[in-house]
């Protein structure tokens, strides 16, 4: 493989905004798996965020590439697994799997789709120099014949538009907006876009908790909800504090711990693996944490606490919370699942096509 920018090459990141700001390029955030997509002729490799190769999971989007890209191409993207009218991240994460076997039959009952945002090279030139005015014209051009799973990624100059985007896209699955400037060069490794994501509240019982690495001050904590039949679910963690408050947090739920008998704690069953096939418990082994020390200190379930939150994931926070404060005033038994809220369902194809 010969192209004018190569594996691997570092993608283009975004900074945080609480609002979207005017004047600027504005696309939908994909929920899915970033990816810069290199083709050379019959050569196709798809490098992750991280730089490592994503190809061998995605083998009907090597195909897809081969027949529907240029000759000679650099696109950044978003791969993404649609199920009914919404984004399905969770089949993503089944794609990485070490038996090529299973890998082949998911992409055939599950197939995955690439939505184009970006060119980096096309045909011996590369483009990463160029303003983004000049970069989307010729990733239009490219796009212009493509058909699924390939699509370009809807985009727009209007700011009204992009609020809009922002309040209805979420019913199928992207959470947020994606801003960049009109004039900016394609900056790998940089910050140079602005994400603008939901953000929300919810009150979540505090179920436990993990030692930091120092093993001196709280790591994390761990957060419950309940559902429909009364039943504590594990929900996600709050993991972001500075070193002083890891450290209060230890005396804040030393009062809470269950150090002798945990059998009566409604995750004491976490190491059984039945149960965690069965029930969303924390501490379960995956591929993804193979190895890893997931122990953790369980808690009476009789404190509640206030996180921020951007997106759900199924029944879990798909990125860790931020902690908010405490809420003494609230009743644990109160911190279900009925006040999250829930997004209007919209539908992918209203954004794609069919």
């Amino acid at each position: 493989m010969e192209l004018p920018v190569m594996p691997p090459a570092e993608p283009m990141l975004a900074r945080s905004a609480a609002r979207i700001p005017p004047d600027m390029h504005y696309e939908g955030k994909w929920d899915g798996f970033r990816a810069i997509v290199f083709r050379d002729g019959e050569e196709v490799e798809i490098g992750s965020r991280t730089g490592k190769s994503l190809t061998r999971y995605f083998p009907e989007l090597v195909t897809a590439f081969r027949a529907g890209l240029p000759p000679r191409c650099v696109i950044d993207g978003e791969i993404v697994i649609v199920t009914g009218p919404r984004l399905d991240f969770d089949r993503l994460l089944d794609r990485i799997h070490p038996a090529e076997s299973r890998v082949r039959m998911l992409a055939e009952q599950t197939p995955a789709s690439f939505i184009a945002f970006d060119l980096l090279a096309l045909a011996e030139s590369d483009i990463t120099a160029e303003p983004l005015t000049a970069r989307r014209p010729l990733l239009e051009e490219v796009f212009a014949d493509v058909a699924a799973p390939l699509h370009l990624a809807p985009a727009t100059r209007d700011r009204s538009t992009a609020e809009d985007w922002l309040a209805r896209y979420e019913g199928a699955g992207l959470d947020g907006v994606i801003a960049k400037r009109l004039d900016d060069a394609y900056r790998p490794g940089e910050r140079s876009m602005v994400k603008i994501k939901h953000e929300r509240t919810a009150d979540c019982v505090l179920a436990g908790f993990r030692w930091h690495k120092s093993g001196a001050v709280v790591g994390s904590l761990m957060l419950g909800l309940y559902d429909d039949s009364g039943v504590l679910q594990y929900a996600g963690v709050s993991s972001s504090f500075p070193m002083k408050r890891r450290a209060e947090l230890v005396n804040e739920v030393a009062p809470f711990r269950v150090d002798e008998d945990p059998s009566g704690h409604p995750w004491a069953h976490w190491q059984d693996e039945q149960a965690q096939a069965e029930s969303r418990l924390p501490g379960g082994q995956t591929r993804w944490n193979a190895g890893k020390d997931l122990s953790w200190v369980p808690l009476r379930p009789e404190q509640v606490v206030e996180v921020r939150y951007d997106h759900m994931q199924g029944h879990r926070f798909r990125h860790t919370t931020n902690f908010k404060r405490w809420r003494p005033d609230r009743d644990p038994a109160s911190c279900t699942y009925d006040q999250l809220f829930e997004p209007v369902r919209f539908d992918l194809a209203d954004i794609l096509g069919p």
